[in-house]
């Protein structure tokens, strides 16, 4: 017989600071007060990477009580022909069909241990198939099917959990908080040094990804004053992503690229590559120099907190903007005109389609093409959502404005942080690279699973067999 064998169990391998609905909606009706006065706002600050302002609620299906199950008190298991049930307790009820679970069986025989790649042929599982017997143990379910040769496969209870399609059980366990801010940020920004960030050990690396994580930006102090050591702070997440700017930029200020960006103007909160089908994830800013004159303040805007804002205050604003698609353009060079596909362009507000959560923030007014296929009924609407937008971005509560430095570099996440300048004088030297988005995301992958792994990933790396060249068959992420 083949076995897949497994763990056990959730718990925060984190414990960021949390914000209750009561105190949400209070805060959302003080913040609204502000707006509307325009004046001084209220946050709160702790944590061991920076500010915690107000956090992200999810509400699902409460897996408080879920835990190691006793040796005692067992999860109850029950089997029909479609599907098989367990019990987490007298409330909590999980089922999983037949067909799913004979599809993601983890024994080497049907999962790859080393490529992490599927070996069953997920079309030759009968659509009908239904397990000979099913046990409840300690560590998890086990399920025997029919087959020429008997099949027994394994899975975590843990696993289940987090996998749980009915009834959903929360997931809130599966990533540290997101913290969103306003202004107030400017008391305790998230910060690390660059030689935190340059050590061998990585550790400094994932203090650096945990804090673009948890607050969308993080500055980088003590960084040499040379596009060469930026280079390499930015090359230590993941390759440079090339664009129509070249690999790695290092310029002054004129108009050689046929961008306001390289101007002394003054620049409005925008994120960067909204005509792009796949906006670049991070961006790093590094003054490299500023001579013979003035101004030029870095502006930092939390695109997730103003929408928490707008949607608690205008939800049907909320909605167009998570709906109506926003076309755009790059043509300032002769040689090149950049367009998104599809050519209508993609929301403001990009969410999970799964979970609905808030996943991407995409507004750049400047790069905005012709609104043309907007429906009559929702022009005026659509103006009207944009212009509350606009208020609520410009709003002192919002804005974080902070003089960059040279040595000082700012990294952000391009799908939740806006930025922009003030004007200036003078003639700047500014150098800096774009990230994507997947290889952020991978690499802080990889440093949580080495410095913070969540408890399925623990209990797992402790059963023999079970994590085959540095990763776990039962990792979350698979």
């Amino acid at each position: 017989m083949l076995r897949c064998r497994s763990l056990a169990a959730f718990s925060l391998a984190r414990n960021p600071i949390r914000t209750n609905t009561a105190s949400r909606r209070t805060q959302l009706d003080s913040t609204a007060a502000r707006l509307v006065s325009r004046g001084p706002s209220i946050s709160h600050f702790t944590g061991s990477f920076g500010p915690a302002a107000v956090s992200t609620q999810r509400t699902s299906f409460d897996d408080s009580a879920l835990s190691t199950p006793d040796v005692n008190d067992l999860p109850i298991v029950g089997i029909d022909e479609r599907e098989v049930s367990v019990g987490w307790n007298t409330k909590t009820w999980s089922r999983f069909h037949n067909i799913w679970l004979r599809d993601h069986c983890r024994c080497p025989q049907c999962f790859h241990p080393i490529t992490k790649q599927r070996l069953l042929n997920t079309f030759d599982i009968p659509p009908d198939i239904r397990p000979l017997g099913i046990a409840s143990t300690h560590e998890g379910l086990e399920v025997t099917w029919q087959s020429l040769e008997p099949h027994v496969s394994f899975y975590p209870w843990s696993w289940l959990q987090h996998n749980s399609y009915d009834h959903p059980i929360s997931r809130i366990h599966a990533s540290p908080e997101r913290t969103e801010w306003g202004a107030k940020i400017e008391r305790s920004p998230p910060t690390v040094t660059y030689d935190e960030a340059m050590a061998e050990d990585d550790w400094g690396l994932f203090k650096w990804l945990s804090n673009i994580d948890q607050f969308g930006f993080s500055f980088i102090s003590g960084v040499p004053s040379t596009p060469e050591a930026t280079e390499k702070l930015a090359e230590r997440i993941g390759f440079i992503r090339e664009t129509q700017y070249g690999r790695f930029w290092d310029f002054t200020s004129d108009l050689a690229k046929g961008d306001t960006a390289y101007t002394t103007l003054a620049l409005s909160a925008h994120t960067d590559n909204t005509y792009y089908t796949d906006p670049s994830g991070l961006q790093l800013f590094h003054l490299l120099s500023h001579t013979d004159g003035s101004g030029g303040a870095t502006l930092l805007v939390d695109g997730f907190y103003v929408a928490g804002i707008l949607k608690e205050l205008h939800p049907e604003f909320y909605e167009i903007l998570s709906k109506v698609p926003v076309p755009a353009h790059a043509a300032g060079e002769a040689s090149s005109i950049y367009r998104p596909s599809p050519p209508s362009g993609y929301p403001v507000l990009g969410h999970d389609p799964c979970t609905k959560e808030l996943m991407q923030v995409r507004w750049n007014n400047d790069d905005r093409s012709v609104m043309r296929h907007l429906e009559p009924s929702l022009v005026e609407k659509w103006y009207d959502a944009i212009r509350v937008w606009n208020r609520f971005l410009t709003s002192p509560d919002s804005e974080y404005w902070v003089q960059l430095e040279p040595g000082t570099v700012v990294a952000i996440d391009n799908h939740r942080v806006l930025h922009g300048r003030s004007a200036f004088d003078g003639k700047r030297r500014m150098c800096g690279a774009y990230i994507g988005v997947d290889e952020y995301r991978s690499k802080l992958a990889v440093m949580r699973e080495r410095f913070a792994p969540d408890s399925v990933i623990q209990t797992a790396n402790r059963l023999p067999g079970a994590n085959i060249n540095g990763r776990n068959v039962w990792n979350p992420a698979l």
